[in-house]
């Protein structure tokens, strides 16, 4: 089946599922009201249906996005392939584009990776792919049991987060092989780890997973949110933020890490060595003396009006070759993504949409096959949403001097003005600036704009 075809036969499918769906909900409507009986008679009836819309959300939303779990995106031999700062290539002789030459250095030069697309490959499915999940303990304050159709941006910033203790806690050179038994004391080591940063993500409102659907929706209270809204990635990284700080205060292994968040596209560098530098509490009170704390940086950006501006693109692409860059949380227009990297002009994401069941994380070696994604899939980097959140992550002070200077080849495109950066750095701190003007994005209306939600319009597919 090609392309063509499994685009002209999923629009007449995903239609009739959801009439089915509405329908069902008429005639539930209309049974109730011949009774003479309200929809939430009952806390039993309320909670019947909420399951039931929720089956039938996840229903609808497995028709409209798993046709691509067991598809397989085409990949060019004669084109590099990026992934969060490394190279894959059969051939490195040739000489890089454009798009990726303005960010490589000498340095940047030896990520490349010998292994091909096999390397490629054993990354991506490295990666946690965290996506809608359906039968979790309700959310507080609401009958939700999934948040599939609403939570995608949520389960985006999580995939970043959980990059990002990834390479804190295991390193960026890790890679999940499951048919390699642990039979060493360090691959152990390596999978209990692994295993503990999949619980940390669990659906629960417990606290030992202080990173779950559960724990952001419960934050973003405070800010006016409620289970079932839709979060933009700016808002995402600030929740992160806030989860990061709560769980280093109860939990001694987040005790060296801390996330900053750019305030109107400006990286203020002293108040990310003062984040970076402040004491840490040994859980008694008591404060230890000054250590340097691992730093996650996250710059929500608007690159556009509508639509991504597109002197813009070959920035986007050449963070993505950054060994800093942990990602980039965006999407299409509603559709949240995660972006780990690309190839020529389209991106490589994760995608949160397809709904699956809950995973008990606390029985002895639960399955982890549904936490990574074994179908790298590709979106044309000019159908993206312009608002999104750039992630990097800093485990020592070299590290975040090396990144500072590294990035900043990248914020301006090629040819083009430098006072049009996608993002700024201040020596100062915020609270000492008067002024910032926000950063103005110039208009152009030469680039393909936001009129498709149809996945297959952005990738050559063939089925495995």
């Amino acid at each position: 089946m090609n392309a063509e075809a499994i685009a002209s036969f999923k629009p007449g499918l995903l239609s009739g599922v959801r009439k089915l769906a509405n329908n069902l909900g008429q005639s539930q409507s209309q049974a109730q009201n011949q009774n003479g009986r309200s929809p939430t008679t009952s806390a039993e009836e309320h909670e019947s249906d909420g399951k039931v819309k929720t089956k039938l959300m996840s229903m609808w939303n497995n028709m409209k996005y798993g046709w691509t779990v067991k598809v397989k995106t085409n990949f060019s031999k004669d084109y590099p392939v990026w992934l969060l700062g490394r190279c894959y290539h059969r051939k490195l002789d040739d000489p890089l584009d454009d798009t990726t030459a303005i960010a490589c250095s000498e340095d940047m030069l030896t990520v490349m990776d010998w292994e091909g697309m096999e390397g490629f490959r054993l990354d991506f499915q490295s990666r946690l792919w965290l996506t809608y999940r359906r039968e979790f303990p309700i959310l507080n304050g609401s009958n939700f049991t999934s948040d599939c159709g609403w939570g995608c941006m949520l389960r985006s910033g999580q995939m970043l987060l959980a990059q990002a203790l990834v390479c804190h806690f295991l390193g960026r050179d890790w890679r999940w092989r499951p048919e390699d038994p642990c039979d060493s004391g360090d691959m152990f080591r390596r999978e209990k780890i692994h295993r503990a940063i999949i619980k940390w993500f669990a659906d629960t409102p417990k606290p030992v997973s202080p990173f779950s659907i559960h724990t952001l929706v419960r934050l973003g209270e405070d800010s006016g949110k409620k289970a079932g809204d839709w979060y933009g990635p700016g808002s995402v990284a600030h929740l992160l933020r806030m989860a990061v700080k709560a769980a280093a205060e109860e939990n001694d292994e987040f005790e060296r890490l801390c996330v900053y968040v750019a305030q109107d596209c400006a990286v203020y560098l002293q108040d990310v060595i003062d984040e970076c530098e402040q004491s840490s509490s040994d859980g008694r009170g008591q404060h230890s003396s000054k250590n340097w704390k691992s730093v996650i940086i996250l710059v929500p950006v608007r690159l556009g009006g509508e639509k991504v501006n597109a002197i813009y693109a070959p920035c986007l692409t050449s963070l993505l070759t950054l060994k800093h860059c942990i990602g980039i949380i965006g999407g299409r227009p509603r559709h949240s993504l995660y972006f780990v990297g690309f190839q020529e002009d389209k991106l490589i994401h994760l995608d949160p949409h397809y709904c699956q069941e809950r995973v008990d994380v606390w029985q002895p070696n639960f399955p982890l096959s549904s936490f990574h994604c074994r179908s790298p899939r590709k979106m044309n980097l000019s159908k993206m949403d312009p608002s999104c959140s750039i992630g990097f992550y800093c485990r020592t002070r070299e590290d975040l001097e090396f990144f500072v200077k590294d990035v900043k080849k990248c914020l301006v495109a090629p040819n083009q003005k430098s006072e049009y950066p996608m993002f700024v750095f201040s020596d100062g701190r915020s609270r000492d600036t008067v002024h910032v003007p926000r950063l103005n994005i110039p208009d152009d209306d030469n680039i393909v704009g936001f009129d498709s939600d149809n996945d297959l319009e952005c990738e050559e597919f063939e089925i495995l």
